[in-house]
């Protein structure tokens, strides 16, 4: 089974619709809320993916995507 992991920010409408596409897929999935865009993690994240927006969807580590992708 794959670990799929997505970055968040509560209010996202984008976070909403990704969240909502996986669990529609039955993809099971961890949320990692975070606390605003000024957050340390997803500083780390953006210098590892190039995005600096969220959600953030990671597959076994690998970065896929966000909302769109």
């Amino acid at each position: 089974m794959k670990n799929i992991q997505i970055y968040t920010l509560d209010k996202c409408p984008y976070c909403f619709n990704a969240k909502r596409l996986l669990t529609s897929k039955g993809i099971n999935f961890k949320e990692i809320r975070l606390n605003s865009l000024e957050d340390d993690l997803l500083r780390e994240l953006s210098e590892k993916s190039g995005v600096t927006t969220v959600p953030q969807i990671y597959v076994d580590g690998k970065f896929v995507g966000g909302c769109d992708d």
